[in-house]
């Protein structure tokens, strides 16, 4: 129950629970890299460039260390820990893939030494050893996924590969690889890395639909403490068109949508009809403008990251808290505002009239 399934969504989670963990500690670094690779012998590694898991003490059971890192559920995160990435069903972080594993191997390099410890079925072997000297900093994790629970060993490299992209996509500054070395024909490694973030997704999405001019793109991030947590907007206007607008909730899509997204669609609303007020573009025997009509022919990408997220239903697909709605409605309004003073053709043509 903890990963989904035994099947390939649970397979593909038991990297998630690993992978988190490692884009999560780069994040909170400043940015670096997370490597990952289908190894031929059916086991998975990922490998990160943080400052390394720290080592406990021997019989420190309620530590924040490697193995009670491999052996216990994730404590929770407080203020100023905030998760970038939440791929966890319940929290359970490693411990999960450790448990559902037949094998898995660590090495840390954290403060000059290197630290090697492996597991069997969840157990460790033995306590972490010291192997000598590191350069460098960071955590290596390989684990063979126990085939007596699940189906297939198989990973899809399609899938895992298109979920990295939209990882790296709303994250700027990370940099993320996935290398599958176990097709007969070769290697086969493809590299994401975002500068521009959630703008950058904005236009490939706009690219995807067939967009030949590059779009003006809307982008701002901004924190609120009264959701805890930050919201990260982008937007473009295609012209006509279906609005197309992908949310998301510690990098987790929500296809359901929930109060990120209602709160992305009144504050646009509001900022456009307030605009077309006070340049006249509307008068006062005009009716406002519907929100339909507004969001008409956007793509916009709403991230919200927060210390503790809610959720509507079992799923995880809508996204609740009504202090969400309340921050993510003021940022949109107050941004984009801005931006329609500074764009007055624009906003003209976006409002359909001119004065």
């Amino acid at each position: 129950m903890y990963v989904g399934s035994t099947g390939l969504r649970g397979l593909h989670q038991l990297l998630f629970e690993i992978a988190s963990r490692s884009v999560n500690e780069v994040l909170a670094g400043g940015g670096g890299c997370v490597d990952v690779t289908l190894m031929s012998d059916g086991g998975v590694r990922v490998t990160d460039d943080g400052p390394g898991i720290p080592v406990e003490a021997s019989g420190d059971i309620g530590g924040t260390g490697l193995e009670s890192l491999l052996t216990r559920p994730y404590a929770e995160l407080g203020p100023g820990n905030r998760p970038a990435v939440t791929w966890s069903f319940y929290g359970m972080g490693p411990c999960v893939t450790n448990a559902l594993s037949s094998r898995l191997t660590v090495e840390v390099r954290h403060e000059q030494v290197r630290w090697v410890q492996e597991y069997v079925r969840g157990a460790a072997v033995a306590p972490p050893a010291a192997a000598g000297p590191a350069t460098g900093s960071g955590t290596s994790i390989a684990f063979w996924p126990d085939t007596d629970i699940f189906d297939t060993r198989e990973c899809s490299f399609a899938v895992l590969a298109t979920r990295f992209k939209e990882v790296a996509l709303l994250n700027r500054g990370l940099s993320i690889s996935l290398t599958d070395e176990r097709p007969i024909g070769g290697i086969r490694s493809v590299r994401f890395q975002f500068p521009g973030g959630p703008g950058d997704f904005v236009a490939l999405l706009d690219a995807e639909a067939g967009a030949h001019i590059p779009p003006d793109i809307i982008a701002f991030e901004q924190e609120d403490a009264r959701m805890a947590g930050t919201v990260e907007v982008a937007l473009s206007r295609r012209g006509s068109g279906e609005a197309r607008v992908r949310t998301f909730a510690n990098s987790v899509p929500t296809p359901e949508g929930g109060t990120h997204a209602d709160g992305f669609r009144t504050g646009v609303t509001a900022a456009v009809n307030t605009y077309a007020r006070q340049r006249g573009l509307l008068t006062t025997a005009d009716a406002d403008l519907t929100t339909d009509l507004i969001v008409r022919g956007l793509t916009a990408v709403v991230s919200v990251k927060l210390d503790r997220p809610e959720y509507e239903g079992a799923t995880r697909g809508r996204l609740g808290g009504g202090t969400v709605y309340d921050s993510v409605e003021q940022a949109v309004r107050e941004h984009v505002g801005t931006w329609l003073t500074h764009h007055p053709d624009q906003a003209a043509d976006l409002i359909g009239r001119r004065p």
